[in-house]
């Protein structure tokens, strides 16, 4: 059967992303019930769940890896996406969204936008992904959809355009007026049919202020408004299709999807305003992998295909600029993924996500692609570990391959050995990050695995630099010999910059580029503690060559080792990965929080009241964060909670320990 760009069209690829314990994977669950991709209700508390199907997941009843699904509704394939919302796995989130067209949004209903919403929101950006809004937990004590459609407007900065209004509130929450359709929705119980009804004759006054703020973002709905006061229902349709393309407004919707409420009306939002994928079946086969699951009885590598088709026994090239790049396998098998069931398919086309089996060296962020026609996609960007464990079993050699599997499944960790210590490092997001990994091994591979405490990831950085540093390399020990002088200044910079201004060929192109090789094997060991050195900019000035010991070999020699001294007689302090924490906790206990933060070098730069509730926000250094859980739980008698996220790093003071 022939795919061609008409099937495209009816084909939604979309991910659920929230802070977590919005209702991420509730959403998730009550949109494939709806669309009847399943029989039953799953839920987080029960670990019924199709999405979160990981031991793990149901333990914890958090997502931490990304499952893919697909349903359908209105006559089109929906495939989705579920992503993990906790800042830990926020790798995983940025993969997903680097091969998604759209994205659902899911914020609760009574706290509105959360940190970790605003994270996730920033990392679709990065990709343009186009959003709809659903302002979930309507049904629960203290929910406010003007509230949070007023903290989307202040904290994310599109335009919110709010296309329902909740009827009813808190437990007499039962429904939505669709100001679009004009109709009202009404859910008698969770496990009821919808009902359709008249709206309200105050929804008329809502869908006017409606029509204004569409025809500030749409042309066509502008020169209708103006000329009859009013956007006809069709015009509107295509305006909050088109703004929500460009980006310049996001459609929000309201529902409470524990008891289905706002479901259908959700699913017809995401056929009616999300894109359909681009591609062509036509074109030489080219896809991103985005995910790779390796397990003692074999790899699935996942795929979102952009052009082309692939069938079964095709053969594929590794086109990733990476070790093992330019090789090519054959796919043996395709799968059309169910979360954790696979259902075996011929072939796959452009706007398919979909699992291979076969190649055996393609990981997260490498291009597929058919052999005669090679081509590289832009790879998802990978986070810096920041946090570090000594990892140690009782059979170090199967260790060492479960390591291996898990960094080739996940790119945020990492694995090296202490040179001081010969002991095994494993570094990730985060102190859950790197529980979950261990915990994998434990399962997956039978180990009995023992952690060293948590190290955070210390940097280095130029504060005050050196002008007209010279340095000259000789070496002469049989043979032909090395020589190489350089000058450079060194200066604080937003990144790990190099540049040349030297003139009249003194030293030649080829050099140049041997030094800035040079300098960069430097910045990966500074001079305080042998941290990487991150925020500087190198130049090289002058030089000179000598007529028969200068080469590539020599001038990189003098970078490294020249601009080690040379950071040697900068100034040059520590820096340390701090967060963002927001602790929610009850306000007889935010006295004992707060002197907590304090002890643990917290700056608080907000507070809110809640109800009976107070969330704390603090900038904390992530040294001191370890243990904090257990801690809050203690101070707060189990009714505490808070949530984290990076904000990069700042100065450490002098007595900080990085042993």
């Amino acid at each position: 059967m022939r795919t061609n760009r008409n099937d495209l069209a009816r084909v939604r690829n979309i991910g659920i992303l929230a802070h977590v314990d919005a209702g991420k994977t509730t959403t998730t669950e009550r949109l494939l019930f709806a669309t009847g991709a399943t029989y039953k209700r799953g839920e987080v508390h029960d670990g019924t769940t199709v999405t979160d199907f990981d031991p793990q997941e149901r333990k914890r009843g958090i997502t931490i890896f990304s499952a893919a699904v697909t349903c359908h509704w209105a006559g089109h394939r929906i495939n989705l996406i579920d992503t993990p919302g906790h800042v830990d796995f926020s790798d995983e989130v940025e993969r997903s969204l680097r091969v998604l067209d759209g994205a659902v949004t899911v914020f609760d209903g009574v706290a509105g936008v959360e940190p970790q919403s605003e994270s996730v929101w920033r990392q679709a950006d990065r990709y343009g992904v186009p959003r709809i809004a659903f302002v979930n937990k309507l049904d629960r004590a203290g929910a406010d959809f003007d509230a949070a459609v007023e903290s989307i407007r202040q904290k994310l900065h599109p335009k919110p355009l709010a296309v329902q209004l909740p009827i009813g509130v808190e437990d007499t929450f039962t429904g939505v007026v669709d100001l679009v359709a004009m109709r009202a929705y009404v859910w008698a119980d969770a496990d009821g049919p919808m009902t359709e009804t008249d709206v309200p004759e105050a929804a008329r006054a809502h869908r006017h202020r409606l029509d204004e703020a569409v025809a500030e973002l749409d042309a066509a709905a502008l020169e209708e408004f103006v000329a009859t006061g009013a956007v006809s229902d069709v015009t509107l349709k295509n305006a909050l299709r088109a703004v929500t393309l460009n980006g310049s407004g996001v459609v929000v919707l309201c529902g409470a999807a524990f008891k289905g409420r706002g479901i259908e009306p959700l699913l017809d939002a995401v056929v009616a305003y999300l894109p359909a994928p681009p591609g062509d079946p036509d074109k030489p086969f080219a896809a991103l992998v985005f995910k790779v699951n390796s397990t003692n009885t074999g790899r699935l590598t996942f795929l979102r295909v952009y052009d082309g088709t692939i069938t079964k026994g095709s053969h594929v090239m590794d086109a990733a600029p990476a070790k093992g790049a330019n090789r090519t396998e054959r796919v043996a098998r395709i799968l059309r993924v169910q979360a954790d069931r696979h259902i075996e398919v011929d072939r796959a086309v452009a706007g398919d996500i979909v699992a291979v089996v076969g190649p055996k060296a393609a990981r997260p962020g490498a291009t597929l692609c058919a052999p005669d026609t090679p081509v590289v996609l832009e790879p998802p960007r990978t986070a810096d570990p920041v946090v570090s464990i000594a990892v140690e079993a009782n059979d170090n050699d199967r260790l060492a391959t479960a390591l291996a599997r898990l960094v080739e499944q996940d790119p945020s960790l990492a694995v090296r050995t202490d040179p001081e210590t010969g002991q095994t490092l494993l570094s990730g997001l985060g102190e859950l990050h790197l529980e979950v990994a261990v915990e994998k091994i434990r399962q997956t591979d039978g180990l009995t695995v023992h952690i060293g405490r948590p190290q955070v990831a210390y940097r280095e950085t130029v504060v005050r630099g050196v002008t007209g540093f010279v340095y000259r390399h000789a070496k002469q020990d049989g043979g032909s010999g090395q020589w190489a002088h350089i000058v450079v200044d060194v200066e604080p910079g937003d990144g790990e910059e190099f540049a040349s201004t030297v003139v009249g060929g003194r030293v030649p192109r080829e050099f140049v580029r041997a030094v800035e090789a040079g300098c960069r094997d430097a910045l990966a060991d500074g001079p305080l503690a042998g941290h990487p050195v991150v925020g500087v900019r190198v130049t090289l000035t002058d030089g000179a060559t000598h007529v028969k010991d200068s080469s590539e070999l020599a001038f990189r020699t003098a970078g490294r080792l020249g601009l080690r001294d040379a950071l040697r007689a900068c100034v040059v302090v520590l820096l340390e990965p701090v967060v963002e924490v927001t602790a929610t906790v009850p306000a007889d206990a935010v006295g004992g929080v707060l002197g907590d933060l304090a002890a643990r070098r917290g700056r608080v730069t907000d507070s809110v009241a809640r109800g009976t509730t107070m969330v704390v926000t603090a900038t904390v250094p992530l040294a001191e964060l370890f243990g904090y859980a257990t801690v809050l739980r203690s101070r707060t008698h189990g009714r505490g909670s808070f949530t984290t996220r990076p904000l990069g790093y700042l100065p450490a003071p002098e007595r900080t320990t990085t042993v």
